[in-house]
């Protein structure tokens, strides 16, 4: 299992320069800050899935037309137990975990019911979020890891079921005009009832409780019935739009009886997680004043997403836009046993990710007859009125083989025309990244032979007037041994290549993360 999934990575915690090709432009100062896994193997023990690794940060610093690269493993409590044990004993989604083989069965058990709901690992390495000045390392439990942005140190561990009940958090928050986090967590079995939670974190406190973290002053936003007491959905972001949070229940879901005996079992948490493709995928709309779940029901069919492109309002709808599949065969082909040397040939994706736009009439006329489209915006997606009342949405397909979809945030909950993603076909691995228009359906796009390359993310131009005012940047990783790898810097608005920086390291394969401009750093006083 050699292969670029698979061997360890080396940190680089000392900066090292990147060397320049082609011409970056000269306003681009700041820390390109990324995260995802990159240790698989601990000892004689292996983790059996690439999303189970050990976090990795890496970051590309651009100062004065330099760059420097640096990379640092996330010193987790789970990093440190693995470490010190030299072997795998915290839990990941994949790998079960037992810490103490000599422990007999009645032990194991007995310290299993004494807490239903497992005490989660702290390997925090989806995604990057931040609150107020300060900057998280994030995965799907209920643990964040605060961390330095410059030195890639880690800080202090955040607790989210210390300030809401939530057992899962998303790695995707949203953030609004004032500077508040919003994030969605589930509430498992909580006084009998399974909810999902809606939160907002402000990005500061009073001036009296400056000693205090701004997570003390969490509020819960509202919380939404989980359709099903003991099989929640699974979700891995949400959307919203000036006035809307849209939550969307999956037929995608977690047995919380399976996952409360997995360990007994000797099971990992993924083989709980089932889809039931016969049932309904169910939205929901809160709206942020009221704080009030829109009354009406709407549903589409069985569908799995991990990824909300982005929504907004037109008209009395709300159009959203999501990549659906139809099954959930991605996540099984990350298993590492199948991602062996010849894994782009044999694992092709049961399921091609399709981009759908949703158009959602809120406002309708009550009356209209059983059977109608209450759809009146000029779209091929449509909403037909069910003799229950309930509203049967259909989407417009947009384009397929698209993931990992970033927009001009600025833009986010507006109408707007463009997403940069990476192009999936059937592999799972991205061989290219696009820029493509919703509006118009056009793509442009940029690859290379062996290049694989990481989410793009977006960053707007000071003075931009326009949505793809600016450049995308994207971290690229290659196969070919003898090349190494770079982080590619495109210009957003023709799609072509403005320069490179190129560093002699192994460089894993990432996740998400963000841009961080130099304002946004503290300054090393402060």
């Amino acid at each position: 299992m050699d292969t670029i999934f698979g061997r360890n990575k080396k940190e680089h915690p000392e900066p090292i320069k990147a060397e320049v090709k082609g011409q970056l432009p000269t306003w681009l100062q700041g820390i390109l800050l990324r995260n995802g896994p990159g240790m698989h193997t601990i000892g004689d023990t292996k983790y059996n899935h690439w999303f189970d690794g050990l976090a990795l940060l890496h970051s590309f610093t651009f100062k004065n037309g330099e760059v420097y690269y640096r990379s640092k493993y996330l010193r987790s409590d789970t990093y440190n137990y693995n470490i010190e044990a030299n072997r795998i004993v915290v839990s990941e989604f994949g790998t079960m975990a037992y810490p103490d083989p000599c422990k007999n069965i009645f032990a194991k058990a007995f310290s299993y019911l004494s807490h239903t709901i497992p005490e989660f690992t702290d390997n925090c390495l989806i995604n990057i979020m931040k609150t107020g000045d300060d900057f998280y390392a994030t995965s799907e439990t209920n643990f964040i890891r605060k961390i330095n942005p410059q030195t890639l140190e880690t800080l202090e561990k955040v607790d989210y079921s210390k300030y809401v009940a939530v057992n899962l958090a998303t790695s995707h928050p949203h953030y609004d005009s004032a500077g508040n986090v919003l994030n969605m967590g589930t509430s498992i079995v909580d006084k009998g009832k399974t909810k999902y939670i809606l939160f907002k974190i402000p990005p500061s406190v009073p001036e009296k409780e400056k000693k205090q973290s701004c997570f003390k002053n969490l509020e819960v936003m509202c919380s939404i019935p989980s359709r099903s007491l003991l099989h929640p959905s699974y979700y891995h972001s949400f959307g919203i739009t000036e006035n809307y949070i849209i939550f969307i229940e999956q037929p995608f879901k977690l047995d919380i009886v399976k996952m409360a005996t997995a360990y007994i079992r000797g099971v990992n948490w993924a083989s709980c997680l089932a889809y039931h493709k016969e049932e309904k995928t169910w939205f929901h709309f809160v709206d942020k004043k009221t704080k009030k779940e829109v009354s009406t029901k709407f549903h589409t069919d069985a569908m799995v997403l991990f990824h909300h492109i982005n929504a907004y309002e037109e008209d009395g709808h709300i159009i959203f836009d999501i990549i659906a599949y139809t099954d959930n065969s991605l996540y099984d082909m990350f298993y590492l046993k199948n991602l062996t040397k010849d894994f782009e040939e044999k694992n092709k994706l049961t399921s091609v990710p399709t981009s759908k736009r949703f158009v959602v009439p809120l406002q309708y006329d009550k009356d209209a007859e059983v059977g109608s489209n209450l759809v009146t915006l000029p779209s091929t997606a449509t909403a037909v009125k069910e003799k229950d009342g309930s509203i049967y949405c259909q989407p417009e397909i947009l384009c397929e083989g698209i993931e990992l979809p970033r927009i001009n945030y600025n833009y986010n909950s507006k109408k707007y025309k463009y997403v940069f993603a990476t192009q999936v076909q059937w592999s799972p691995v991205p061989t290219k990244v696009v820029k493509f228009n919703v509006q118009t359906k056009e793509m442009l796009h940029w690859g290379e032979d062996h290049c694989w390359p990481s989410e793009p993310i977006f960053v707007p131009s000071p003075d931009a007037r326009e949505e793809d005012d600016g450049i995308v940047l994207t971290c690229v990783v290659v196969s070919e041994p003898k090349e190494a790898p770079f982080l590619l810097v495109l210009d957003a608005k023709t799609f072509q290549e403005l320069g490179r920086a190129t560093v002699d390291v192994e460089m894993h394969l990432d996740l998400h993360g963000m841009f961080i401009p130099e304002k946004d750093l503290k300054t090393e006083t402060e």
